[in-house]
């Protein structure tokens, strides 16, 4: 719980994210939660399979409590790697929602709900690494791009970097047809089939309030007159806004077919867990 930053563990992640250099923050925020999410699944179905019973209540009050905090803290905030951080507890919060689901009403072990909460992560992971690579992209010498009112007239000044960011803040705040989307209606979709249908509603309802500060970044970067010291963007593309225009396309393309990915996590779900 502590590595994943699931409430009430959760106080170093916006910390780090905010203090750390962005390539840092960036490793911090992907390949750890996949270590997490293996042992995870490790210590849960084979260690503690038998008492799901007993870890579930738990799983429920950490998982609310992560989409709470993460999404309603994250609306006070104004440094965009410390939104980042906020917006990875409430992930974290679907993330848990999947793993309770994997063990339905009747104590039946289902590898689809597993398979939907790797398959979360997964997408949550490839979207915030493309975040903290826009900051990198947007910083100059000495100056770290950080802050949500740097990306303001973002689209004056680069209009293909600030659809970038657009399909990105969509996909987290899960608006259809990224990919973010169909990864949350997986993980509601299992925990309504486990009988946790109070859960998914708690997690919609977050969700619906995680998006206005997704959309306020969109609205900065459109609505809002860039500041006067805004750097002048290269109109030509750079190698990292070539591989941030893969990443979107990835996301895009996911979001329209994801039977693949699913299929994928299903698999790697069976092999390491022997269902």
């Amino acid at each position: 719980a502590f590595k994943f930053g699931a409430v009430p563990f959760h106080m170093w992640v916006p910390d780090v994210y905010q203090g750390a250099p962005t390539a840092v923050a960036l490793t911090i925020g992907s390949a750890p939660k996949f270590a997490v999410m293996a042992m995870a699944l490790r210590f849960l179905v084979e260690g503690l399979g038998d008492v799901a019973v007993s870890w579930q209540p738990m799983l429920m009050i950490m998982a609310v409590l992560s989409l709470a905090i993460g999404n309603i803290t994250a609306l006070l905030q104004t440094n965009f790697k410390r939104l980042l951080g906020y917006s990875t507890i409430s992930h974290i919060g679907f993330v848990l929602l999947g793993l309770l689901s994997g063990v339905d009403a009747n104590g039946q072990v289902t590898s689809g709900a597993y398979a939907t909460s790797l398959f979360y992560l997964t997408t949550y992971v490839l979207t915030t690494l493309a975040s903290f690579g826009i900051i990198l992209i947007l910083s100059r010498s000495g100056f770290e791009s950080e802050e949500i009112s740097d990306f303001k007239g973002l689209n004056r000044r680069s209009p293909w970097l600030a659809f970038g960011v657009l399909v990105l803040m969509f996909s987290l705040a899960g608006i259809p047809p990224f990919v973010g989307f169909y990864a949350k209606l997986a993980v509601l979709q299992s925990a309504v089939s486990a009988g946790h249908v109070w859960l998914a509603v708690v997690a919609v309802l977050f969700s619906l309030i995680g998006a206005f500060y997704y959309l306020r970044v969109v609205k900065v970067m459109y609505f809002d007159e860039p500041e006067k010291d805004a750097p002048v963007l290269n109109s030509s593309l750079s190698f990292r806004e070539g591989v941030l225009s893969v990443n979107n396309l990835l996301i895009i393309v996911l979001g329209i077919l994801p039977g693949g990915l699913m299929a994928l996590c299903v698999q790697v779900i069976d092999a390491s867990l022997k269902f």
